[in-house]
């Protein structure tokens, strides 16, 4: 369930002209921009840029670019997006400008087929080439071939599974696995290629056949690239909330904090599964998401972040 809190009612031309007005003469009111945009839906939000350009003859991302800073900006400037163009940046900022291979994996392994492919629509209007082509001129070796396979599959999407497959898929997966042959083109090929209930099932046997997870066997090398990616993947695939989880926690915990995985998890849950993600983080830490975030944040973008969190003012 989502955490975004909306009205039932809401004007995009109220919501423009009282986001103009937040945005004129000395100083910006945050706390305005804030209490619009973080209340408003995807839909809305694109019907209140409608309304914006319509009555301003401006673009109103261009315009918070230039009124908001630091991370507040990078935050409200991802939620506003419509969700595939968002996808579509943060795809192509993890590819040619951070090399974050997590990123990539996440958009190939938890959006649903339909939802992937307006991702790469979203890509290649955007940025005028596919993004299997930049992922490919971006990588190389083995990491390139699991990455271009993820982000180009349009996998089946049904509840059919098949039990017998399962078993034969873990085998030949524990088998490549087994002789340290992590780079079998099988193990690219079930986890870029099956429905994801389909790689579900058949990491279920695998754990159930073998007494150890599949991640487990795939610890490897710490450092290696291809293996965290690989075992991204897994886990993407196979508990998306709980992945998400960790993401948070890692996030938070990181000396420094890492902002960007920060902002990037609550900015593209908050409208999906961020409640269930909140709930996780909670068993998993004994501490609340909000609590954890109001500690390790500050100012507007603290204010926005609990926001989407469902934080009632």
């Amino acid at each position: 369930m989502a955490t975004l809190i909306t009205p039932q009612h809401s004007s995009p031309v109220e919501d423009a002209d009282a986001l103009h007005k937040a945005c004129e003469g000395w100083g910006t009111d945050e706390k305005a921009v804030i209490s619009i945009l973080g209340h408003r839906n995807a839909t809305q939000r694109k019907l209140i840029r409608h309304a914006y350009e319509d009555r301003y003859q401006e673009d109103l991302i261009h315009r918070l670019e230039k009124e908001l800073k630091g991370d507040l900006e990078k935050a409200m400037y991802r939620w506003i997006l419509d969700p595939a163009e968002r996808d579509a940046v943060l795809a192509n900022v993890a590819i040619t400008k951070s090399v974050d291979y997590h990123v990539i994996v996440e958009i190939a392994c938890v959006y649903c087929p339909e939802e992937l492919l307006a991702v790469r629509r979203a890509y290649q209007s955007r940025y005028k080439r596919s993004l299997e082509e930049d992922v490919a001129s971006h990588t190389t070796g083995a990491i390139r071939k699991l990455l271009v396979n993820l982000v180009s599959a349009y996998r089946y999407d049904g509840n059919e599974i098949n039990t017998r497959l399962a078993k034969s898929e873990a085998e030949i997966l524990h088998g490549a696995i087994k002789e340290k042959d992590y780079y079998h083109e099988e193990i690219v090929r079930v986890l870029s290629t099956r429905s994801k209930l389909q790689v579900t099932a058949t990491l279920n046997h695998y754990r159930e056949a073998y007494g150890i997870t599949i991640n487990k066997d795939l610890a490897g090398n710490p450092s290696d690239k291809y293996l965290e990616a690989l075992r991204t993947a897994t886990r993407c695939i196979n508990d998306p909330k709980k992945y998400y989880e960790k993401v948070l926690r890692t996030a938070l915990n990181k000396s420094g904090n890492d902002d960007d995985a920060l902002t990037r998890v609550i900015v593209t849950r908050a409208e999906r599964d961020l409640r269930e993600i909140k709930e996780l983080y909670f068993k998993r830490n004994t501490v609340a998401l909000e609590q954890a975030v109001a500690k390790e944040t500050s100012g507007d973008y603290k204010a926005f972040l609990l926001t989407l969190l469902g934080k009632e003012d």
